[in-house]
């Protein structure tokens, strides 16, 4: 019997750790998505079109620890980078900044911790990415092992 109950027991405690290990990541990645899937909402600049949008979840940048939440999206545009940080600016609300910056091929250069891109082909001056940081401070933030 008791052996019964500690079997039960540590099977339990195993069951509750992979849980663990794949459902943070995954709700991390959500939030990830959230931040790319609000961006495309976005209506766009006149003059502008939607390529791809792109979201992760990690330690993208710098050094330490920590969870950081990033989503992207590719514009093809007539309008210069200023007059498109302009219309960006304008639709900032709730103190997130976008940011936005020529794209000249696929690799994303913002994210140093990670080899990122885009699937579509991009060739040409016109193309721009869109991008926010993210903001999450719940549990999963803290024991995603992607953080660290």
């Amino acid at each position: 019997m008791r052996k019964n109950i500690l079997l039960i027991s540590v099977v339990g405690i195993i069951l509750m750790i992979l849980v663990l290990i794949i459902a943070i990541p995954i709700k991390n990645d959500l939030i990830a998505k959230k931040v790319a899937d609000d961006l495309e909402k976005i209506p766009l600049p006149n003059n502008s079109c939607f390529i791809e949008k792109k979201s992760l979840a990690g330690k993208l940048c710098g050094n330490g620890n920590g969870m950081q939440y990033f989503g992207a999206v590719l514009i093809k545009s007539d309008l210069s980078m200023e007059d498109i940080q302009d219309y960006y600016y304008s639709q900032s609300e709730d103190d997130l900044k976008y940011y936005i910056e020529s794209q000249k091929d696929e690799i994303i250069r913002v994210i140093e911790n990670q080899n990122a891109s885009f699937e579509s082909h991009i060739e040409g001056n016109d193309y721009y990415i869109v991008y926010a940081w993210g903001d999450y401070n719940g549990i999963a933030s803290e024991f995603d092992l992607r953080g660290n």
